[in-house]
């Protein structure tokens, strides 16, 4: 199930990526600064670590992927038929994740 999420996440990117107005928010915040291209970079070369079947906004999963200067960012998105939804994007926590980001304390 994991390489298929991936894939239609991988398959909507390709068409666009639409950043919900959290992700935005997120992604401006002075302590981050998270760019389009570094989450770009994320959806298209991450890795899966989480994958939320049940989410009521629909599936989505949760990728870590490497930006600028190889930070961690962790990407939280949605494949939908014509596009990817970014629903939201940020450095994660080393106090609230493992030492490698993949999975939380």
């Amino acid at each position: 199930m994991e390489a298929s999420v991936l894939n239609e996440v991988r398959k909507a990117a390709a068409g666009k990526c639409l950043f919900l107005p959290h992700a935005v928010r997120q992604m401006s915040r002075p302590s981050r600064m998270i760019s389009p291209a570094e989450v770009e970079t994320v959806v298209t070369t991450g890795e899966l670590i989480e994958d939320y079947e049940e989410d009521v906004r629909g599936h989505s999963c949760l990728l870590l992927g490497f930006g600028e200067g190889g930070r961690p960012i962790h990407v939280v998105c949605a494949p939908k038929p014509d596009y990817l939804a970014i629903i939201t994007a940020y450095i994660p926590d080393p106090d609230q994740w493992s030492a490698d980001f993949k999975r939380r304390k």
